[in-house]
């Protein structure tokens, strides 16, 4: 059997880059990896990070999530149009007061988060189902299994990914094609500095007195103490998606980041909601010094 072909999305940075970097360089050479992003101009980070693999194991096209008729081209360029393994990584972030988001900008996140990943599977889902075979590999989040404090448009696109990917796993088994939901916690990346840089000059004018004083006094430095102690590389994570690529039986789901597992068993430990609701409540409202002190002793089990 030959390499298979692995069509990776928003590779310019992060894990997109990690992710077609690590596959690249395969120990056993089993990929052959189109690494994609939506502006050719900021392909010299990938470039440096491929080496010797570049124009070998790897190769760098353009493609838009938002324009089908950039996925189509891309896709049309390769042999057959064969894609044995997409990888959809490409997506953009948006933290914040609802009331201090426009509806124009929460349309751009599901257009990108969602809609991208549709118009991604649309395309390359009927030469699966006619080869019978291929995997669907989406880069998700825990924020997709549990909505966090002042991630609410966020948090619901990556919602509306697991849902769909979920009922669609159902029918591709059918056709031997397999779906797996990649679930990083949080991960060190520019695309997440920027995130947070742009949260600290936001404009809140909108929101109320309490609400603004939440989000920059308790909110903005909670998410820092987490990213530090609990924080993956985008390499990290790429070595995960590696191993879910290359297992015998991929899973349909699966959290990089052990640490974080226990936030995310809270809501499967009660069907009401009511547990992690109550918990994340006392964690931030009530008992900072109970949050600070199970920071640490993760960030503690993460060094050991």
């Amino acid at each position: 059997m030959g390499a298979r072909r692995v069509l990776v999305t928003g590779c310019s940075s992060g894990i997109g880059l990690a992710v077609a970097v690590r596959l690249a360089n395969d120990e056993r050479r089993r990929f052959q990896v189109v690494a994609t992003m939506r502006d050719l101009g900021k392909r010299g980070p990938l470039e440096e990070a491929a080496g010797d693999s570049l124009n070998k194991t790897l190769e760098i096209k353009e493609l838009d999530a938002c324009c089908e008729d950039s996925i189509k081209e891309c896709v049309n360029s390769l042999s057959n149009r064969r894609v044995d393994v997409l990888v959809s990584n490409a997506g953009v972030g948006m933290i914040g007061p609802l009331e201090c988001q426009s509806i124009a900008a929460m349309k751009e996140i599901f257009d990108t988060n969602f809609f991208g990943l549709v118009r991604l599977v649309k395309e390359v889902l009927p030469d699966m189902k006619r080869q019978q075979s291929g995997h669907i590999v989406v880069m998700s989040s825990v924020m997709g299994i549990q909505g966090l404090l002042f991630n609410d448009v966020y948090s619901a696109s990556k919602f509306a990914v697991e849902g769909f990917c979920e009922s669609l796993a159902v029918q591709a088994l059918k056709f031997n094609i397999k779906t797996t939901l990649v679930e990083p916690g949080p991960v060190v990346t520019e695309f997440e500095k920027k995130v947070y840089e742009d949260a600290e000059k936001m404009d809140l004018s909108e929101a109320d007195e309490e609400t603004a004083r939440i989000f920059r006094e308790i909110y903005l430095p909670y998410s820092k103490k987490v990213f530090l102690s609990l924080g993956q590389t985008p390499e990290e994570v790429a070595e995960q998606t590696h191993k879910v690529i290359t297992a015998k039986e991929p899973p349909l789901r699966h959290q990089t980041n052990q640490l974080y597992m226990p936030m995310t068993a809270l809501k499967h430990a009660d069907p009401t909601g009511r547990l992690p609701l109550d918990t994340f409540y006392k964690m931030i409202f009530k008992h900072e010094g109970m949050f600070n002190a199970t920071l640490g002793l993760l960030r503690m089990l993460r060094k050991k």
